[in-house]
Order: C-alpha cells, then sequence, then structure tokens
C-alpha cells in the first residue's frame, strides 16, 4: 500500500479540486445512504404492529440531544413524528408516505453516488495521459546508450500493455479507495451506534477477512511481474519479425518464427491464466466469507433479540442491512487489493524507464554558443562502453570549413567518435572541445543546434515530405522548403508524387528508394543550414545512380561547412582535406589521399582491395 500511495502522492496532485469533490460526494451518499436505510424501522412497526409502533410516546425536545442519547432521542421523536402520521392520515397512508420519503432520499443518495464516481474519472485518465506523457518525454530524453541495452520490443511494450494495465487496475481502483473506506467508516459507526456489543462480536471475523485476501494479493503481485516481462518478450519478437520480415522469407524461416512467436505467447497466456484465475476468486471468496459473517451475527443478534435485550427486532433488521451494505464496499476494497499489486507490477516497470538515470546532463551554468568560429578538437579522449574501450587517446583537431574523414575496419570506433561531437556520448577520458569549450559546459540545444547530420539509414517519419524536411526548422517555409529539396536533388521526384509536398512517405519512408530517402535526409540537413556536418557512411548503401545524385547533393552541402565523414567507400572522400585511420581504436594513420597512398600502410592495403 506505501508503493501505491507513493505513485497517488507523485501524479495526483494536479487533479487535487477533483478528488475534494470526490471525497465530499461519497461523504454525502453515505450519509444519505445511511438515513434511507433507517425508513425501514418505523416501516416495520406499522406493519408488524410492535410495541414501539403502537405505544404512545412522548415528544423530547431536540436541546436534550447529547452523543450518549443520540439514538434514544432521535428514534423517540421519529415514532413521534410516525404516530401523529397514522393518527392524522391512517396506517396505510403513513406508508406511502415514508415510502415516499425514502424514494427522494434514494434519489439523493444516487445522485450523489453518481457525482462521485464522475468526478474521479478525470483523475483516472489524466495520470494515465500524464504517466505515457512522462514516459514519452524521457525516451526522448534519455542517452542513445540506454537505448542500446533495451529492447524496442520491450520500451513498446511497457508504452502500451504496462500503462494500460496501470489504467485497468490502479487507476480504476481510485473508485474504490476513495469512495469504500468512507462508507466502510460511515456504515461501521452507525453499526457501533446501534448496538455496540453486536458490533465488538462482527469485528472479530473483519481482520480474518482482511488479512487473507491480502496474502492473496501479496502472492498475485509476483505472478503479475512475470506476466508483463513475458509480455515484453512477445512484443519484442512482433518487433523483430516486421524489423526482419524480407530476410525470414527469403530463408523460408516463416515456421520457424512461428514456432517461436506461439512459445513465448503460450508461455505469456499460461502466466496471466493463473494471474487472473487467481483474481477470480476475489469475488466468490469474499461472498462467501460475507455470507459467513452475517450467519454468526443474526444468530447472536436473534438471542439478544429473543431475550428482549438491548435491541428490538425492527432495529436488529435495520442492523443487518447496514451490516449487509458494509459487506460490499469490503467486497470492493479487497477487489482493489487485488488489482493494485498487479498493477504496481507494472508501475515497477514503467518506473524503470522514468527513473532512469540521464548521464547526458544538463550543465548547471551553460555556456551559450550561437556560432561555430574556429575548429574542434578531440584532446586526449578515450571513450568504452561497460569494460571495453573501444577509442585510446585520440587527439585530432579539426579546423573550419575543413573535410576530415575517417576510414577503418567495423567496429574500429568511427562511429563513436563522431557521436562524442553533439554528445549523444561522454567521454570517461579527456575532452571534445568547440572553439575551444568542452562540450560538457555547452548548452545541449545550443550544442546541436550547429551539428547536421546524415546517417547511412535515413531516418524518417510517418509524415509528408515538407514535414521530413522541416523537421528541424520550426518556422521553415514553403519556399524555404523547396530550395532545400532543389539542393538535394530531391525537388524532382517529389512533385513527380501524388500530392507533391503533401504527399505522405509512409513508416520510415517505406514510400521511397533508398536514394531517396536519402536526398529527403539531406535536404532536412541543408534547410537547417548548420555550419558543422557529419555524415556517417551516407552513400555506402546505394546503387551507383543513386550514389553519383546524393554524392553530387553532399558536394552541394558540404560546400563552406566543417565536415566529418565516416566512409566505407574510399572513392567518395578522395577529396577531403585530411583522411584519417582508426585501428582497433586508435588513429594509426593520416593524411591526404595521396600522401596516405604513398606510405603503403593501413589505408593502402583498404584502398588496394577495394581496387
Amino acid at each position: 500500500m506505501r508503493q501505491f500511495l507513493q505513485v497517488l502522492r507523485r501524479f495526483v496532485p494536479p487533479y487535487k479540486k477533483y478528488l475534494v469533490l470526490t471525497v465530499v460526494f461519497n461523504i454525502l451518499s453515505a450519509i444519505l445512504n445511511i438515513f434511507s436505510f433507517a425508513t425501514i424501522i418505523p416501516l416495520l412497526n406499522i406493519l408488524f404492529q410492535t410495541d414501539s409502533g403502537m405505544r404512545q410516546t412522548e415528544w423530547i425536545p431536540w436541546s436534550e440531544l447529547t452523543l450518549k442519547n443520540i439514538t434514544t432521542v432521535v428514534g423517540n421523536n421519529v415514532d413521534c413524528i410516525v404516530q401523529d402520521l397514522v393518527l392524522s392520515w391512517g396506517a396505510t397512508t403513513t406508508l406511502l408516505i415514508i415510502g415516499l420519503v425514502l424514494a427522494f432520499m434514494t434519489f439523493l443518495k444516487t445522485a450523489a453516488y453518481f457525482l462521485s464516481s464522475a468526478t474521479i474519472i478525470p483523475i483516472r485518465t489524466g495520470v494515465v495521459r500524464d504517466i505515457r506523457n512522462q514516459l514519452y518525454q524521457k525516451i526522448t530524453a534519455l542517452p542513445l546508450g540506454f537505448f542500446s541495452e533495451e529492447r524496442k520490443g520491450d520500451i513498446i511494450a511497457r508504452m502500451s500493455g504496462d500503462v494500460q494495465e496501470i489504467e485497468n487496475s490502479i487507476m480504476a481502483s481510485l473508485d474504490m479507495l476513495f469512495k469504500n473506506p468512507i462508507l466502510i467508516i460511515a456504515y461501521f459507526t452507525t453499526l457501533v451506534v446501534i448496538s455496540w456489543r453486536l458490533t465488538l462480536f462482527t469485528v472479530f471475523f473483519v481482520p480474518l477477512f482482511g488479512w487473507f485476501m491480502g496474502f492473496v494479493g501479496r502472492k498475485l503481485k509476483q505472478k503479475s511481474i512475470k506476466a508483463q516481462s513475458l509480455w515484453s518478450d512477445t512484443m519484442s519478437q512482433v518487433e523483430e519479425t516486421l524489423g526482419g520480415l524480407r530476410i525470414i522469407k527469403a530463408f523460408n524461416a516463416e515456421e520457424k518464427m512461428n514456432r517461436r512467436f506461439d512459445q513465448v505467447n503460450s508461455d505469456y497466456r499460461n502466466n496471466i491464466m493463473r494471474v487472473n484465475i487467481r483474481q477470480q476468486m476475489a469475488h466468490p471468496m469474499s461472498e462467501f466469507l460475507g455470507t459467513v459473517m452475517i450467519v454468526i451475527v443474526l444468530w447472536f443478534g436473534g438471542i439478544q433479540v429473543l431475550n428482549n435485550a438491548s435491541i428490538t427486532g425492527p432495529t436488529f433488521i435495520y442492523y443487518l442491512v447496514i451490516l449487509y451494505s458494509i459487506i460490499n464496499p469490503l467486497k470492493e476494497f479487497s477487489k482493489a487489493s487485488y488489482n493494485i499489486p498487479k498493477g504496481m507490477a507494472s508501475m515497477e516497470r514503467v518506473d524503470k524507464i522514468l527513473m532512469a538515470e540521464n548521464n547526458i546532463k544538463e550543465p548547471e551554468h551553460p555556456k551559450h554558443i550561437a556560432s561555430f568560429e574556429h575548429q574542434i578538437e578531440f584532446r586526449h579522449v578515450s571513450f568504452k562502453y561497460g569494460e571495453q574501450w573501444v577509442l585510446r587517446d585520440i587527439n585530432l583537431v579539426i579546423e573550419k570549413g575543413k573535410t576530415i574523414a575517417l576510414v577503418g575496419q567495423s567496429g574500429g570506433g568511427k562511429s563513436t567518435l563522431v557521436d562524442l561531437i553533439p554528445r549523444y556520448y561522454d567521454v570517461q577520458e579527456g575532452e571534445v572541445l568547440i572553439d575551444g569549450i568542452n562540450v560538457k559546459d555547452l548548452g545541449i540545444h545550443d550544442l546541436r543546434q550547429l551539428i547536421g547530420n546524415v546517417n547511412q539509414e535515413a531516418i524518417l517519419f510517418n509524415d509528408t515530405f515538407f514535414n521530413n524536411i522541416s523537421f528541424g526548422v520550426d518556422d521553415a517555409t514553403r519556399e524555404e522548403v523547396e530550395n532545400a529539396a532543389k539542393i538535394a536533388n530531391a525537388h524532382e521526384f517529389i512533385m513527380a508524387s501524388e500530392n507533391q509536398y503533401d504527399t505522405n512517405i509512409g513508416d520510415r519512408g517505406g514510400r521511397l528508394s533508398g536514394g531517396q530517402r536519402q536526398r529527403i535526409s539531406i535536404a532536412r540537413a541543408i534547410l537547417k543550414n548548420p555550419p558543422i556536418l557529419i555524415l556517417d557512411e551516407a552513400t555506402s548503401a546505394l546503387d551507383t545512380e543513386s550514389e553519383r545524385l546524393v554524392q553530387d547533393a553532399l558536394e552541394r552541402l558540404m560546400k563552406t561547412r566543417t565536415t566529418v565523414a565516416i566512409a566505407h567507400r574510399l572513392s567518395t572522400i578522395k577529396n577531403s582535406d585530411e583522411i584519417c585511420v582508426l585501428h582497433e581504436g586508435v588513429i594509426v594513420e593520416r593524411g591526404t589521399h595521396e600522401g596516405l597512398l604513398q606510405q603503403d600502410g593501413y589505408y593502402k592495403k583498404l584502398h588496394e582491395m577495394q581496387s
């Protein structure tokens, strides 16, 4: 329960006014419920002509009312009113009047009940929306290193299945948790007022009832954590299948993948089946225990009525009605005790993202930089993933307006090196400087505003040509977007599409060829107009014709900019001002294309293999 209260403290405060209204309407509903049921006593007195219904009683002034005599005074004066009605209107008319009073109070009670439920709906829906927003904002804020250790399918499962489970369990339980304690307290107080001896006897069974339900709830949470983990495995396999569908078909592996999916899906089904079966125990268990309690109380209270003790027959019937009324809130409360552990298991998984530490921190007092004027410098830079060093003691100066190319084997650290410039990762040793300022001291937004990226895989969004090109520039005009597309050799095929710049390009640009996607990516970088450009194997996945068009677009983009280019095809970087050869995280050679060929070293071997 402590964990649940912590969740409420985190997410409910913005909805305090709805919470106050819910509590007020619940209190009103409980009070009206108690008084509406109280009409049973005079009805029974009239119907069965009991002593209290027949004997003449004297009116007791309300001024004599105290906490000690409240039941005596109220009961006596109600009897007086009923007797006056019987004498004036007759028994049958009095029954009708009492019935109308009961109907009116029930109307008020149900209205209050409805309003108490209606005012909690904004809290339920608002908290779930806030959790999704916080998750999405956290995902966009976390460094790339976090996602290299997490599966996409697992993250999607937390955004979908886990958040849905929180809504279905924790948020759906809010109504129960704010309504039922109020009803339980109100009904229990009424029971004590009617007969404290009978209530003391009854209370013996309630803790036993609560302990048993809590025991089952704790077991349920353990099962729920396993079930949600298996759901993540299921979503991960779906995500992998969608990404690798071409390979699956090429290797005739449909049946193999179907068997894999069936296994993980069946594991999830078996686990969630056990959770749901246990959850279904709540209602019959509480029903049985409640009935047992009623039977025992009926026996004990019946003895007191038959022995003419402190409680009359009609009052005992009223007591039983209130006691039976308290069972339903207790059942709902026990149902919440089942649902909440299931939701808390999902909340724990969501918190693994929400509470994940972001080690790429904005400096407390960031230095602001409006433009790039001089140079980028790697000074004794070393970097590692976990325990494995990827870069060792890199020293490199990139002057403004120069083009520096990075070549070498796959896994040699080229992409990691350029990722250190925009702070996608932070170095463990040394420092990266722009115009003499450590990138860790710059505002992250200012730093990344200086840099444009064109990657091997053009990352596009399921949106129009216009919105993809203007992605990094909020106030871009149509003319500016078209000019960028023309420079990137993209304008012609965009205009040939169905809706031209308003044509949707599909998921990840799936309706375009590789060369077209890359040219859209280049147009996006051109529109941003950054002084620093990072090219990560921008032409390596293209055919000859597409490569020519993209290379032409890149050359236009690179004019007057400082460029760091990663390339496997050495023909694309021959004209670079300097080429650095990385081997196992160390710069082993550097120079121009012609100069490196004359050294008869690693670069020459690469060149000869490609030739």
